[in-house]
């Protein structure tokens, strides 16, 4: 409860008891236990009005269908790389089109890719405009 074990719950109980006095003990702690039954009052309200609002119980729904982690970019964008992309075919359709689509997609050959560099010394062009 509130990150405070034990032996810190059970100081804390005697300095209050020592800072309250015994007079005045039974009415602070008739205090709290109102306090604490408005609040539970409070939350058993909030959570009807939800449902009468909403119309579903909190109970109910899937949290983790809301929980911010599962749209990581990185774990995102994992997944996508590691996805299989070769689409099964289906059973009612042609094997013949589906085996000349395959190797039309292998035998594309890639043009060759040209790197242009700049001599040495030489400024990279630059536009004021872009920026």
């Amino acid at each position: 409860m509130f990150g405070i074990n034990g032996p810190e719950f059970i100081l804390l109980l005697l300095i209050g008891i020592l800072v309250i006095g015994p007079q005045r003990l039974p009415e602070y702690t008739q205090k709290l236990a109102n306090l604490v039954r408005e609040v539970r009052r409070m939350a058993s309200g909030a959570r009807e009005q939800i449902k009468e609002e909403v119309g579903i119980d909190i109970d109910e729904v899937d949290w983790k269908k809301y929980d911010p982690r599962q749209y990581d970019p990185r774990r995102i964008i994992k997944e996508a790389l590691l996805e299989d992309d070769s689409k099964p075919v289906s059973a009612g359709g042609p094997a013949a089109v589906a085996a000349a689509a395959a190797a039309a997609s292998h035998s594309e050959e890639r043009p060759e890719r040209i790197i242009e560099q700049l001599p040495y010394g030489e400024a990279a062009p630059f536009d004021s405009e872009a920026t």
